[in-house]
């Protein structure tokens, strides 16, 4: 009896706004929705590592491992965002976040875990969102950073708005060691692994 060993793929992706985190759908009220799919030829049993919601964007990692998903999705992987946040954020508002703010998850109060929050001191060189958001003649924004080991439904949006601060764009930029860097909105990249 000869075992053979399963060669899965792995690829990194800068999943663009307006982008759904699968790769088809079949419901009815989701046919005029982007896709995945349509971004590259993904081979049969890919799935999503962790997801971003249709108005996130950034790094988002794919794989046919079911493993090193569930390994990925665990709290042991950091998940690193930028969110631009509309107002001048405050110290006390980075440090509510930073020791974790109640928020709403699946219809009950949820205390999100301590996690490092820090105001960018720079704009971060993304490129430009499809979907064009205010300017500071609105009013000022800031850039945050977000780094968290768990991932509850639209969290980092929920956070920045328990303090006072909603979210106007919101970028994955890093999930564990593997960083966005300069990779263009859609790019996809194949990987040996993670």
């Amino acid at each position: 009896m000869s075992l053979v060993k399963t060669i899965h793929r792995h690829f990194i992706i800068y999943k663009p706004y307006g982008y759904l985190s699968q790769f088809s759908s079949n419901a009815s009220k989701q046919q005029s929705k982007k896709f995945l799919g349509a971004l590259h030829d993904f081979p049969e049993g890919i799935m999503a590592i962790g997801r971003l919601d249709e108005k996130s964007e950034g790094l988002l990692l794919l794989t046919t491992d079911g493993k090193m998903s569930d390994f990925i999705n665990s709290q042991k992987v950091e998940k690193e965002y930028y969110a631009q946040v509309n107002g001048a954020i405050t110290d006390e508002a980075i440090e509510q976040l930073s020791k974790g703010v109640e928020i709403g998850f699946d219809g009950k109060k949820y205390m999100t875990k301590p996690c490092a929050v820090f105001k960018l001191d720079n704009i971060p060189e993304l490129p430009t969102r499809s979907k064009k958001i205010r300017d500071d003649r609105h009013g000022p924004t800031t850039w945050v950073s977000i780094t968290l080991n768990e991932g509850k439904f639209r969290q980092v949006r929920k956070m920045t708005s328990a303090v006072g601060f909603s979210t106007l764009r919101l970028v994955r930029v890093r999930v564990g060691n593997i960083h966005l860097a300069n990779m263009q909105v859609g790019e996809v990249i194949a990987v040996d692994g993670f």
